[in-house]
């Protein structure tokens, strides 16, 4: 066989560099990424302090000649440099770490230019690692302010500003928008991102670093606007799009439910629901967030919802995170709809074998006219005949793609009774959408990050709910609240005990429960003390939760399994360990799973110290207050916006430099430009989607 001539083979490509590498891990693989890669903080070299007249505690920069250099062996071993400036004053560089490299660099004779914090020592003036490098008498001193750049280990500042500097050079910067649509005080993007990576040594670092500058407002206005534009071009995408017009009747199954209901709505809950009856009703698919705190009754209002679309002859599914949740609505629905005659399956992972053919075979065939489970209910093998209502519950918990996947549930069937455009095929149809949530969204970020979204709020407990009081104890107090514990149960009232899910390690997660139900199994002889965590089988899971439920077990030690859905109205105290280790969202969600019936309920917050600032803050805030709305005003003061509305794009935020509250009047600018370029710059707008929101866009569909 002859040997390939290698003139002709294709060149191999060139391993990545560590930098490369750590580079990539940050995202940073176009040449756009870097350009938007922005620094923290800045670093002034563009001037020389003589020594003498240099401040302790100032951050300064010297110049001087190595007079001295050496490795001192006592107690540490450390490199003590002496430099000294031509006005003659001296400077002890003193280097805990150091390599060979480094005594090279400063051998005796050398010239230096060092940058540190001024120590007084007992040796005199001192820097402790400041930065160094050698230089010669003509050496020039920086143009501009030297920036700080996020960085990992393996990628340093000087290699990513060698690669931000070439990649501004190469950066698709160019203007996008029309110049009316920007402010005339704002200067041009390419401009604007000069300028942030390389200011001049007289700007006033304070507008750089509360990013008021308006460098930085050039850039906050561009994202917002790529933001509303998406947006509004998802809601315009939506408005021409057909759904089933789903009519209530008067004496219809809607009708027959409110009559069947063992307790009367709230007038929160009448408004919204008629606020989705009238959605319904259009042959424009709903796209709607129910909103309501803890134990507001969103499910009545989810069945009622439900009860329109199958009087209509459609199909509704419910789709919620955790088969502990799915069960509850699922338990609660048959209730209210079996003695209507309406058909409720049941669709989780864990249903195998036959009983779940059954239930694929009564969704495919419309038999069922309800479908309640977990994700599994968009698995490609469920099939419905005619799905008019998808509800999906905690909406957040659900990945983009699974949400997406659920609306093409019904895209490609037509509806006889559509008009037929042409004399064609009825145009496909797509479920109407509510989505559910007990985690309010203050208002601020509801208008932006659903500003294709309508949303409805229930602001209205049902009557007969007690206030929870909210205790917060170090952990030292734990013997008094184990023995609260004991008086409770004593009274035949029933104790939830959370323990914190400690996500890099289930193993540790799992042996901080069993430790503490052991404990607590110890402590209270006689008592059947359960335990539920996320490693056990489903049906043990549901054998435990039976028994709590049941009330033949007074005391539920559990991980977060328990945060939502979970109905026990016996149970008056929560007990939440590790306090400090729970987001304050969750923190109310546990809180919510006691107070649910008319007995006095107390939620203790256990901590171990010391705390943090945004602990302490945490906790303050469950103290003060049981109101849902304001614990997610604190919530979204503590974290900010990104954070706050992270999960709802699966960890993916879709503002980086903008902050929703500080930049409101850009905010309301933006939101009054997108329909104008919308429609008189079509493509101006698209390209300003695409170059900062790229595939994000698509999160806005779901």
């Amino acid at each position: 066989m002859p040997k390939a001539d290698p003139s002709t083979a294709p060149p191999k490509a060139a391993a990545k560099s560590a930098p490369q590498k750590a580079m990539e891990k940050l995202g940073l693989k176009r040449d756009i990424d870097l350009a938007l890669h922005l620094p923290l903080r800045y670093e002034d070299e563009t001037q020389l302090t003589p020594i003498a007249q240099a401040r302790e505690g100032d951050t300064v920069q010297c110049e001087g000649e190595v007079t001295e250099s050496r490795i001192e062996l006592r107690g540490r071993r450390q490199l003590l440099v002496r430099l000294r400036d031509d006005s003659g004053a001296e400077l002890l560089l003193r280097f805990l770490h150091f390599y060979p490299s480094h005594q090279k660099t400063m051998a005796v004779g050398q010239r230096l230019r060092v940058r540190g914090e001024l120590r007084g020592g007992f040796f005199g003036r001192e820097m402790v690692h400041p930065s160094f490098k050698a230089v010669n008498d003509d050496t020039p001193l920086a143009s501009a302010l030297t920036p700080v750049y996020p960085a990992s280990a393996g990628l340093p500042q000087a290699y990513l500003r060698k690669a931000i500097a070439s990649a501004l050079q190469r950066a698709p910067l160019d203007e996008v928008l029309p110049a009316f649509a920007v402010p005339k005080t704002l200067p041009s993007l390419r401009e604007a991102l000069n300028f942030l990576h390389h200011p001049p040594p007289r700007v006033s670092l304070a507008t750089l670093e509360d990013h008021s500058h308006p460098a930085w407002q050039r850039l906050k206005f561009e994202e917002l606007l790529a933001q509303q534009l998406s947006q509004k071009q998802a809601q315009r995408e939506r408005a021409l799009l057909r759904a089933p017009a789903l009519r209530a009747q008067a004496g219809g199954l809607h009708e027959q439910l409110l009559g069947a209901l063992p307790f009367a709505l709230t007038a929160a809950q009448q408004r919204v629901c008629e606020e989705i009856a009238q959605d319904l009703a259009r042959p424009q698919p709903m796209h709607r967030l129910l909103q309501g705190d803890v134990g507001s009754g969103k499910t009545v209002v989810a069945a009622m919802a439900a009860a329109v679309s199958m009087a209509a002859g459609w199909q509704c599914a419910l789709m919620a995170p955790t088969e502990i949740l799915a069960e509850q609505h699922f338990k609660k629905l048959v209730a209210w709809l079996d003695p209507l005659g309406i058909q409720v399956a049941w669709l989780t992972g864990s249903i195998k074998g036959k009983a779940r053919q059954k239930m694929l075979d009564a969704a495919a065939s419309g038999e069922a006219q309800l479908i309640v489970g977990t994700h599994a209910v968009i698995e490609d093998k469920v099939q419905f005949k005619r799905l008019g209502l998808a509800i999906i519950d905690e909406q957040h918990r659900f990945g983009v793609a699974q949400r997406l996947a659920l609306r093409m549930k019904l895209q490609g069937h037509g509806d006889a009774g559509a008009a037929r455009p042409h004399g064609g095929q009825p145009p496909a149809l797509e479920p109407h959408m509510l989505m559910m949530s007990a985690t309010p969204i203050p208002r601020t970020l509801a208008m932006t990050y659903f500003a294709d979204l309508d949303v409805s709020t229930i602001d209205e407990l049902p009557p007969g709910r007690t206030p929870i009081v909210t205790k917060v104890f170090a952990d030292g107090k734990r013997d008094e609240v184990i023995a609260k514990i004991a008086d409770e149960v004593e009274r035949g009232r029933q104790v939830y005990w959370v323990c914190p899910l400690i996500e890099e390690s289930e193993a540790l997660d799992l042996k901080n429960a069993t430790e503490t139900h052991a404990e607590l199994s110890a402590a209270l002889p006689g008592q059947p003390v359960g335990l539920l965590h996320g490693r056990m089988p489903t049906a043990e899971k549901a054998a435990v939760m039976a028994e709590f439920a049941g009330g033949r077990m007074g005391v539920l030690v559990a991980t977060t399994v328990i945060e939502v859905g979970v109905d026990v109205p016996n149970a008056s105290l929560m007990v939440i360990e590790h306090a400090e280790r729970f987001g304050l969202s969750q923190l109310h969600q546990l809180r919510g799973r006691v107070g649910r019936g008319a007995v006095a309920s107390v939620c203790v917050l256990l901590y171990t110290g010391p705390l943090s600032d945004t602990g302490k803050s945490r906790l303050k805030a469950m103290a003060e207050t049981n109101d849902g709305f304001e614990i997610a005003r604190r919530d979204l003061d503590i974290r900010g916006p990104g954070e706050f509305m992270g999960s709802r794009q699966s960890g993916a935020e879709l503002l980086r430099f903008a902050d929703l509250q500080e930049d409101a009047p850009l905010l309301q600018a933006a939101r009054a430009l997108a329909p104008r370029l919308l429609d008189e710059h079509a493509d101006a707008a698209q390209r300003q989607i695409s170059r900062w929101l790229g595939s994000k866009a698509e999160f806005l569909k779901a």
